[in-house]
């Protein structure tokens, strides 16, 4: 299945910008380093420690932390292009290197912003009349109980700053549930969302404009972390599909993105999409597209802030599912993986080169076909013998 992109136009081309930087040495910069290769880009990873993800790959690593303001300066003189692993770099940091010209920040710090503060994102997007849930700004207990009372009783508040994978989030019924929090500034209060489930609409955008769309795909969740991916999504027709792709392009374009965004959706019972949650890099729900679509999000990621031409987004296989594995019992994952991989020839493995902890992502695993209760049994199979080792499966772990 096909994914419908933006009409294509001449684009002249620029010079080429062979050297980016890349901010943060988790996983997703890990994963920006093999497209690099392969488009003959020199990658620079700013890393903490030489044992995080990339750092231990990469063939060119800074250690320094994003925000140290010399040495992310340090590593815009040495490089074409800055982006980034995370959103947590300062603006003020980001600007700085902007007013020195040594390089480029894509996504700008602007556009970053609107990622890093969950009630700016709100403010502008309810400004550009883009569909949100419902949201109070609260600058005190008295505003959370006034919204409480507005609202039925409960409500999800998040701290605007800093929060991913579920941290950050509370429901609450009452004020002082987060009371620790308004020590630290404003809040932002949501409505509970009777949502059916999570979407995900992924775009890659240019400087000069110029945007592709992967297909919209479902996200599950266990404990606020992004579990299983399905891409398409399933249940929705090219018409749907056109339509969340569009809201996607639209914000991209309002807010200026450079590189991939993420749109995180909920999906109500009555078919509307509220967006949740923005991403400005490769994003987890996207992380299918490396064996199951023409062009992987990381090699469009680069692409875009590289300005080259983007890549084609369709699916190879009418079905894609990515599972993640999130820390088990095993502390080595390798005994695990060569049995999965023994079991079933097809899947593809990524693995992090993390140490395990509980909950912590330590790879993913990818599987194409035509079923997606099939792939997802096969998958989940997979997870169990890497996560908590050969000797804790079943025998009959065959595929079918």
């Amino acid at each position: 299945m096909g994914t419908v992109t933006e009409p294509r136009t001449s684009t002249p081309m620029n010079p080429p910008t062979r050297r980016i930087g890349v901010v943060g040495g988790g996983q997703l910069a890990r994963m920006l380093i093999g497209p690099a290769i392969e488009l003959d880009l020199d990658l620079t990873v700013l890393a903490t420690s030489p044992d995080e993800s990339a750092a231990r790959v990469a063939g060119s690593t800074r250690i320094g932390r994003h925000d140290d303001d010399a040495a992310v300066r340090a590593l815009a003189e040495a490089v074409d292009v800055i982006t980034f692993d995370h959103e947590h770099v300062p603006g003020p940091i980001l600007r700085g290197v902007l007013g020195t010209g040594a390089a480029a920040v894509r996504p700008g710090p602007d556009a970053l912003a609107h990622a890093q503060d969950k009630l700016h994102m709100r403010e502008r997007l309810t400004a550009l009349d883009h569909p949100c849930p419902r949201w109070w700004r609260l600058t005190g207990p008295d505003d959370l109980e006034a919204a409480l009372a507005e609202m039925g009783g409960r409500l999800v508040v998040k701290t605007p700053r800093g929060g991913y994978d579920g941290h950050g989030v509370r429901i609450v019924t009452d004020a002082a549930q987060v009371s620790d929090w308004f020590a630290g500034g404003e809040l932002l209060a949501e409505e509970l969302v009777d949502f059916r489930r999570e979407l995900s609409a992924q775009v890659a955008r240019r400087p000069g404009g110029e945007t592709v769309a992967y297909p919209v795909v479902e996200s599950r969740q266990r404990d606020g972390v992004c579990y299983e991916v399905i891409a398409p999504a399933p249940g929705l027709d090219a018409s749907r599909q056109q339509q969340i792709q569009d809201l996607a392009r639209r914000i991209a374009d309002d807010l200026d993105v450079v590189g991939m965004l993420a749109v995180e959706l909920f999906e109500t019972a009555d078919g509307r999409v509220l967006v949740n949650e923005l991403a400005m890099r490769p994003h987890n729900t996207g992380h299918w597209s490396m064996d199951g679509a023409v062009t992987s999000q990381f090699e469009q990621h680069l692409r875009a802030v590289a300005d080259l031409p983007l890549g084609e987004t369709t699916p190879t296989a009418p079905v894609v599912v990515m599972v993640n594995l999130l820390g088990g019992h095993a502390q080595d994952l390798h005994a695990g993986a060569a049995a999965a991989l023994a079991v079933d020839p097809e899947l593809k493995l990524h693995l992090y080169g993390k140490s395990v902890r509980p909950g912590r992502k330590l790879g993913h695993v990818t599987l194409c076909g035509d079923n997606a209760a099939s792939l997802l049994e096969r998958a989940h199979r997979a997870e169990t013998l890497i996560i908590d080792g050969p000797d804790a499966a079943t025998a009959d772990v065959a595929c079918t």
